[in-house]
């Protein structure tokens, strides 16, 4: 199943003001584009409500990407537009934006680890000859011993005295301070966000934004130095801005170097959190929509990813890592969202996207393959065309709690029209990116 759906509320009972929260997970290129098909088959369904006008957005890495501009008011469809620089609201994401070179931390550690050897090599030098002076019948002995046992034990006993008596004669570093802390930096994004928001008036700031739009944003990302989530919003810790809360949710370990702001250094929000359910609500949130594009894929007779390989260890490095860390994303999901339908204070229900198990056509999608985000959202709006068809009557029963009616025919109609289109990517993104007006708009 691709919708979970967990109702811990009365349905007999009717709220008259309930509190809407859309939880955005990780994903990347390939799964943020993913979401936003979704996102955008989402606003096809909803008749008298669209996916800007929900009262929360929670955002975490590639989420955090979507839930400010959505937070912000800016529809999914001008999001895709910005993909291909078709949009007149948002500027195009460039792949420079995506995949800037960390070149001034590697010029920098370079430069150091120059300097720090040209001053250190004296004292290297200086610290060595001390240590045979002092140490050489010990060493010939052990020298002896590895040329009559020429093992890796033996040269560790002659190798490792020697370098810890140097190393601690000279104080030198740790090799490590001279490895840069990502291949790529991602203050592109920061500056992307900050320049959109401008570009439409919309405040960086996540209190003005509350008091400008009645919407809360919320963008989790994990303090490097404590290894705490920390999660950035109007009621939360605001002390830098919606622009830089997002640089600091999809810093992503290795492939980013850590996001630092005033001082303190970020990682992804994944790291901590695959989708903070929880949070949402614990502020409030009665119904939570939650979106995670990343599962495992079930790997089967019926199933495979490939035909002529019969398990996905065949298939190399990659997928091997693709498909431990969309396991260790989902089990720590799947554990949030049990501990919430156990929760006795949770009042509410949540509906969980995600796509199939055995969706071999998205699994085989590089994360971070920037030059596929048309198929990944067209593939992400059919995926959830198919999953609120299935589950179109208990969708109904959870929406229709919370005043939000649904058009089924018209979510029909736009994926007919998308099947026909399918070879024709131009024609494709055409169809995606028509904008979706509800019939009614149900302010709130």
């Amino acid at each position: 199943m691709g919708i979970q759906i967990v109702r811990n509320a009365d349905l007999s009972l009717c709220r008259t003001k309930p509190k809407v929260a859309l939880v955005l997970a990780s994903g990347a290129v390939s799964g943020g584009a993913f979401k936003i098909g979704g996102l955008i088959a989402l606003n096809r369904y909803l008749k008298n409500r669209k996916v800007t006008d929900f009262d929360m957005y929670v955002g975490i890495s590639a989420g955090s990407l979507l839930a400010g501009p959505l937070a912000a008011g800016i529809p999914p469809e001008e999001m895709l537009k910005s993909l291909y620089g078709r949009s007149r609201r948002i500027s195009r994401l460039r792949v420079r934006d995506f995949y800037h070179p960390n070149l001034s931390e590697t010029v920098s550690k370079l430069w150091s680890f120059g300097r720090d050897a040209v001053g250190f090599y004296p004292a290297i030098t200086s610290g060595l000859a001390d240590y045979l002076k002092h140490n050489y019948k010990e060493i010939w002995a052990r020298i002896g011993d590895y040329a009559r046992h020429p093992d890796l034990e033996n040269l560790e006993r002659i190798l490792r005295p020697m370098i810890r008596s140097v190393g601690q004669k000279t104080n030198l570093p740790n090799a490590g301070t001279y490895i840069p802390g990502g291949l790529f930096d991602n203050q592109p994004l920061e500056r992307y966000i900050r320049e959109n928001l401008e570009r439409n008036r919309l405040p960086n700031n996540f209190r003005l934004l509350r008091h400008f739009r009645r919407r809360d944003l919320y963008i989790s990302a994990t303090s490097l130095d404590t290894a705490d989530e920390v999660v950035f919003g109007p009621d939360a810790r605001c002390d830098i801005t919606i622009a830089e809360a997002v640089m600091a949710s999809s810093a992503v370990p290795l492939f980013y170097r850590p996001a630092r702001i005033r001082g303190e250094d970020f990682l992804d929000g994944a790291v901590r959190t695959t989708a903070n359910v929880t949070f949402a609500a614990a502020k409030g949130a009665d119904l939570i929509i939650c979106y995670n594009p990343f599962r495992p894929f079930r790997h089967s007779e019926m199933h495979k990813l490939l035909p002529q390989f019969h398990n996905l260890g065949d298939l190399g490095v990659f997928t091997i890592l693709s498909q431990a860390i969309r396991t260790m994303l989902h089990s720590r999901l799947m554990l949030s969202i049990e501990s919430l339908a156990r929760d006795p204070d949770f009042k509410g229900d949540l509906i969980l996207i995600e796509p199939l198990e055995e969706d071999a056509e998205f699994f085989s999608i590089n994360p971070l393959a920037f030059w596929r985000r048309a198929e990944s959202a067209q593939h992400g709006f059919a995926t959830a065309k198919k999953l609120f068809e299935e589950n179109h009557r208990e969708l109904t029963a959870v929406f229709e709690r919370y005043g939000i009616r649904l058009d089924l025919r018209t979510l029909r109609m736009s994926g007919e029209k998308l099947s026909e289109a399918r070879l024709n990517e131009q024609e494709t993104l055409n169809l995606l990116e028509q904008p979706s007006i509800p019939r009614r708009l149900h302010m709130r």
